[in-house]
């Protein structure tokens, strides 16, 4: 699991079957002290976040699993929000 801020959101017109309906944001993975680290990356929401909240990330089989009404074989999703962090506690 990872600790990211939405930084935006992606349209898409033209995209595999397996996305329709799921709300796809631009994330950037941070540290604990709130800071941007590696890269940003596009992210299925699975729990309505919005753009400048903090979210917890899943990538890979833990992604494709975060929504077992959305889940299929076929899937494309490798990286979900599934949680809104309320605060960092250090």
């Amino acid at each position: 699991m990872y600790m990211g801020r939405v930084v935006g959101s992606i349209e898409a017109s033209q995209k595999d079957q397996s996305l329709t309906g799921k709300k796809l944001m631009i994330v950037q993975q941070v540290n604990s002290d709130k800071e941007a680290i590696r890269y940003e990356e596009v992210a299925a929401d699975t729990v309505g976040a919005g753009v400048g909240e903090y979210v917890l990330l899943v990538k890979g089989a833990g992604a494709r699993k975060s929504n077992k009404e959305a889940y299929q074989i076929k899937d494309v999703v490798d990286c979900a929000i599934v949680g809104i962090i309320d605060r960092f506690n250090k």
